[in-house]
């Protein structure tokens, strides 16, 4: 997927936002990325990675 950069920075960014004006706490932050982390390790990661692709390519469409 060719905007895997982008799409980590505009999440962080999320993250960040939602961090400083919405009440994240750190530790909520770091279950985040755990959870990604291990995510990222079963047996899903292709087809969620599927899935953020075809959700990328049809928002670039419109």
């Amino acid at each position: 997927m060719n905007v895997s950069v982008p799409l980590v920075a505009i999440l962080g960014a999320v993250v960040w936002v939602a961090w400083r004006y919405m009440g994240l706490r750190g530790w909520h932050i770091a279950v985040c990325l755990l959870f990604g982390f291990f995510l990222s390790a079963t047996s899903a990661a292709p087809e969620i990675r599927r899935l953020v692709a075809v959700l990328v390519r049809s928002l670039a469409q419109h």
